[in-house]
């Protein structure tokens, strides 16, 4: 799923933000914040709003509308989900224009074989993510779909918690509990939950693997935290932006072998002509969604870039339920009272776990401030002494 890519780049354009954001330039920031807060600054927030509640909620719409309408190829559903990261490309440009600053580091960088071997198993997991996220879109409902997708989170934690020495908390145990009982509802719920044309077979099938997509993802992202932490060790967005880029070449390469090796390539012509909608939309409807994964992508990042990560995730809480209900009357999925029971807990969750990061953000930027002050405390009190 490509959601699981943009997540990935929300965690590690923030940890850029961080880095390269020295304690004496965030007091020069916090002094000038209120001027940066003009219309221009609204317009551009607003905008990334938009595309990131549009992005993510019409491009699993059309990956599932894909499916729905005839589509039958996993590996070409998988592709659209990596195939527009060039998008991407100018938007670097313009970062770079914006900020040049960004690229400046004065750490040695590792070596080739290591980037290379970093590009190539994030790249390699990413695409085995994405694959299986396909085939839970192909045999699972939207709206349930969605649901499980939400257990991510859940899984971070605990890779974080091996890898990361990520703290449990109460408001980290508690969505934990919360996503864990929001997906388990849903195994007591195939019966109602299952209007497609499936078997309960393929059903749990697709369960498997969105639950083993989404606990890849949660991987995905603890390796790419420590990968920044301990080998890398920089975060400028130049660094960003090559693992973003480079990993998604990796990925793309990967899926584009198993498309053609796997004969699905055959069948692209008789799934277009028996496409429900013609072949003007099977084409429309695929480049689309590769198209609108990036446009979710640019939202996300460009909310990092003008607030914060924190605000980024606010959102996509936000656009958790658009989903399920659009799903309801386009694909008439039903919303019986599990499923909305589901629903809120993954939202709770969801919640819960962002709270645990503002909290962790606002301890943070407290200490800080008061290492701040103590560096200038004695600073005032050496030039007295000269």
């Amino acid at each position: 799923m490509g959601e699981a890519q943009e997540v990935q780049l929300q965690i590690m354009v923030q940890e850029a933000k961080e880095e390269n954001s020295p304690e004496s330039a965030s007091v020069t920031n916090q002094s000038t914040l209120p001027q940066r807060r003009n219309y221009n600054w609204w317009f551009r927030v607003s905008l990334y709003i938009l595309f990131l509640l549009f992005g993510q909620s019409v491009a699993v719409i059309l990956g599932r509308m894909y499916f729905v309408k005839g589509g039958n190829s996993k590996w070409m559903a998988t592709l659209v989900q990596l195939v527009g990261f060039p998008i991407l490309i100018p938007y670097y440009f313009i970062i770079k224009l914006k900020n040049p600053t960004a690229y400046d580091t004065c750490t040695k960088p590792p070596s080739v074989l290591t980037l290379t071997a970093i590009y190539v198993s994030l790249g390699l997991l990413m695409a085995a993510d994405c694959f299986m996220y396909s085939i839970g879109l192909q045999y699972l409902p939207v709206s349930t779909y969605t649901l499980i997708c939400a257990s991510q989170l859940a899984f971070n934690s605990v890779f974080s918690f091996f890898l990361n020495s990520q703290k449990f908390t109460p408001f980290i145990i508690n969505s934990l509990v919360l996503l864990t009982i929001s997906s388990v509802l849903l195994v007591f719920n195939n019966e109602s939950a299952n209007p497609t044309r499936f078997s309960k077979a393929k059903y749990a099938i697709g369960f498997i693997c969105t639950v083993a997509a989404s606990a890849g993802s949660g991987l995905m992202l603890s390796l790419t935290q420590l990968c920044f932490r301990k080998v890398l060790k920089r975060q400028t967005f130049k660094v960003v932006m090559d693992m973003v880029i480079y990993q998604g070449i990796v990925a793309t390469g990967v899926t584009m072998i198993g498309f053609f090796a796997g004969g699905e390539w055959k069948s692209i012509t008789r799934e277009m002509d028996e496409y429900q909608m013609g072949k003007v939309s099977y084409v429309m409807t695929l480049s689309w969604t590769a198209i609108i994964w990036q446009v979710f992508a640019i939202g996300s990042v460009g909310l990092i870039f003008e607030v914060s990560s924190l605000f980024s995730n606010a959102i996509s809480v936000l656009g958790l339920p658009i989903i399920p209900v659009v799903a309801v009357f386009l694909f008439h999925d039903k919303m019986d009272g599990i499923k909305a029971i589901s629903m809120l807990l993954a939202v709770w969750g969801f919640l819960s776990y962002v709270y645990q990061h503002y909290l962790d953000d606002r301890k943070s930027k407290a200490e800080n401030r008061n290492a701040i002050e103590v560096s200038k405390a004695s600073n005032t009190g050496t030039s007295r002494e000269e």
